[in-house]
């Protein structure tokens, strides 16, 4: 028959079994952050963090174990759901289910990540060539783009007159696949800046 553990000393006392029956250093601590009920952290020989939570109050023999991940914004933490049968088999459904769910998450971090710095890397190229054909301009970084402003202002400082700005804003994209150019100005100055962006090599 399945534990029921109804107060958080039990899921405790519970948790820390767990923990011994899956390798004699794995360790546990509060898990603070989970609002939903009862859940602790552990922590275990090859320092994957293991929350064992019980999501529903009205069902305390049912447990779900999140195996979390660097950045679980890009990649969800893998989870299985098990009941509390007893400590060895929450422990050995652990390492039967939520283990290999935990090692394929992990790998497809890691493709993401490896993709992404590729990305940003030929994104940087692109911009680095942009920018260098529009001397002085400003360069920022965006979400997985780059943006780079260049503005002139025509005349000697300090004159009263209507004053047309020189403006040029070059958009990157992700991987420098694309570029969106947006510029105003007086043309004999905009002819050749756009001219000298089409001329800008690719890596």
């Amino acid at each position: 028959m399945a534990e029921e553990l109804k107060t958080q000393q039990q899921f405790d006392a519970f948790a820390e079994e767990v923990a011994t029956a899956l390798g004699t250093h794995c360790r546990t601590a509060p898990l603070s952050e989970y609002r939903r009920g009862l859940a602790r952290l552990i922590v275990d020989d090859e320092d994957r963090a293991l929350r064992l939570c019980q999501p529903d109050a009205r069902r305390p023999q049912r447990l779900q174990v999140f195996a979390g991940l660097p950045d679980e914004e890009r990649v969800a933490a893998p989870s299985i759901q098990v009941s509390t049968i007893s400590v060895a088999h929450v422990a050995r459904e652990i390492k039967r289910r939520l283990y290999p769910l935990h090692a394929q998450a992990m790998e497809q971090a890691a493709q993401l990540t490896a993709y992404q710095q590729a990305e940003a890397h030929a994104r940087r190229a692109v911009a680095a060539a942009v920018a260098a054909a529009l001397p002085g301009a400003r360069v920022e970084e965006e979400r997985r783009r780059t943006r780079i402003s260049w503005q002139h202002v025509p005349g000697p400082a300090g004159q009263h007159r209507p004053v047309q700005v020189d403006s040029l804003s070059v958009v990157v994209g992700t991987s420098g696949e694309w570029v969106q150019v947006d510029a105003c100005g007086r043309p004999d100055l905009m002819i050749p800046m756009l001219t000298a962006l089409t001329q800008v090599p690719r890596e």
